[in-house]
């Protein structure tokens, strides 16, 4: 794990910083302990733990095999396009004048990472740019999805945690957080970025994946999700710009069972209707993915 991302972590007990980071776990000044798993993420989740259910290794295992198979790679490639810029402008900022010589490394905080394939895309890509790698934070809810994430993201700090209560990290510790169809905590997301920091949030357009909608069993898109957004976040944050991405998709049945089977259909998924669903369907099917990528500063008042 990054020393850099591990110095961002608070406990979440009594919100002190770690100041004993071993092979094996994570202390504060007031011996809170937690361990790291052996997979290599931090569990940090403490007393009622989360009402939510996680993703189950079933619905993990799907997302996985959907992404690794390429389907989604043009949305990764754009976020390294969006994302890049941003940390070289706040790597500049935070630098002009210090007279350091080693600048501190930007903080990324994948808020949602799953199985940490976005995150591992756009650090390879970074890579690919030519631009130093950032710091990393993954949180996310299910255990399964961050087992892999953890062996996909070994340097970044992977952690279990519930992104509706208050996030184990200090005010003021990341220059952007990502949101990629994941909950949106933004009066929390206000309070980690740095002066100058971005949040950058994936949501699906109207229209996605219309095309397998009922063989995969998935919710319609509202018409007005792009204003429903601004107004979610209205108070804390103001919007930068926004930029559409259609990908035009050849899906084989087993691509469809997965997006059936990733997504929140998941939890209570019917394999016999699916199963039925799925026979019906031609060697390809086209489908068209449609998303947003949207980049919001905190806003002035708060800021």
């Amino acid at each position: 794990m990054d020393t850099a991302a591990l110095n961002t972590l608070l406990c979440p007990i009594c919100g002190l910083d770690f100041s004993t980071r071993g092979g094996h776990s994570v202390s504060c000044a007031n011996s809170h302990s937690f361990d790291i798993a052996r997979q290599g993420y931090l569990n940090l989740l403490t007393g009622h733990g989360t009402k939510f259910v996680p993703d189950t290794a079933a619905m993990v295992a799907a997302r996985d095999a959907f992404l690794d198979a390429g389907h989604y790679r043009p949305l990764a490639d754009g976020l390294v396009d969006t994302v890049g810029p941003l940390l070289s402008d706040s790597a500049a900022s935070s630098n002009t004048g210090s007279g350091t010589p080693e600048p501190a490394l930007p903080v990324v905080v994948d808020a949602g990472t799953g199985t940490g394939w976005y995150l591992h895309q756009l650090l390879a890509g970074l890579d690919r740019d030519g631009r130093p790698a950032p710091a990393a934070v993954g949180l996310d809810i299910s255990k399964f999805a961050l087992r892999r994430a953890a062996r996909r993201n070994p340097g970044a700090v992977n952690v279990v945690w519930d992104l509706w209560r208050e996030l184990p990290l200090g005010a003021g510790t990341a220059d952007v957080v990502l949101v990629i169809f994941a909950p949106r905590n933004s009066a929390e997301f206000a309070r980690i970025l740095k002066p100058g920091g971005h949040l950058v949030v994936v949501t699906p357009m109207p229209g996605h994946l219309a095309e397998i909608a009922d063989a995969a069993g998935l919710l319609g898109i509202q018409e007005d999700k792009e204003a429903a957004l601004g107004e979610s976040f209205g108070a804390e944050f103001d919007l930068v710009n926004s930029r559409e991405l259609a990908v035009p998709l050849q899906l084989a049945p087993a691509d469809v069972g997965n997006v059936s089977l990733m997504g929140p259909a998941g939890h209570h998924l019917d394999a016999v209707a699916l199963g039925d669903r799925l026979a019906g369907l031609p060697a390809l099917t086209e489908a068209t993915a449609a998303f947003r990528i949207s980049v919001f500063e905190v806003a002035a008042a708060r800021a």
